[in-house]
């Protein structure tokens, strides 16, 4: 009995995996690789579902805003805006979103009038905001007046609104470059 079917069906998913995921989620620079080949022949993302489980954002400690709302109430606050983009099907994503969990950012978030868009489902919004790709997810400071400010980020060559989906350390740097910068 040959398995060869079984295993070109096994390597084809595996393909198409990788192309998804090598299409919308950025690598640790020290792991990056060229997926040109890949990209050629993208397959669509998976279609927008349910919070994926493990995913918080700790809307219990976060005050987390819809964008429209939420750059009305940084004007009337005179408040930075933390703006995120992600989307349910991202392993990244979920990831990230326990950085919330973390106490030092849920007392600076306070700071902030905090924004996080499904980018899949505000891909209108999403689009305005892809300064150096579509890469999910993505996290931005915008003054009171909803003005990007393109300069704060993690220091990174590419990806650079990336930051660590791990440790809280780069959000809270670039949560206090955004205080200094974007508050008067």
């Amino acid at each position: 009995m040959s398995f060869l079917p079984a295993r070109a069906l096994l390597v084809g998913a595996l393909a198409a995996t990788l192309a998804s995921c090598a299409r919308t989620t950025p690598l640790p620079d020290d792991q990056a690789v060229d997926a040109s080949p890949i990209a050629a022949h993208p397959s669509p993302p998976p279609a927008p579902t349910a919070a994926a489980k493990g995913e918080t954002w700790n809307a219990a400690a976060i005050d987390w805003q819809p964008y429209e709302a939420g750059l009305q109430k940084a004007k009337a606050s005179n408040k930075p805006v933390c703006l995120i983009f992600y989307t349910t099907w991202c392993p990244h994503c979920r990831n990230y979103s326990h950085v919330f969990d973390d106490p030092r950012v849920i007392e600076r978030a306070r700071d902030f009038v905090m924004v996080h868009l499904d980018a899949d489902a505000e891909a209108t919004i999403a689009a305005k905001y892809q300064v150096d790709g579509g890469y999910i997810p993505r996290t931005y400071f915008l003054a009171p007046d909803g003005t990007l400010d393109p300069t704060i980020h993690p220091p990174r060559p590419r990806s650079m609104y990336f930051y660590d989906e791990r440790d809280p350390t780069s959000l809270l740097a670039g949560m206090s470059a955004a205080l200094q910068k974007l508050v008067r």
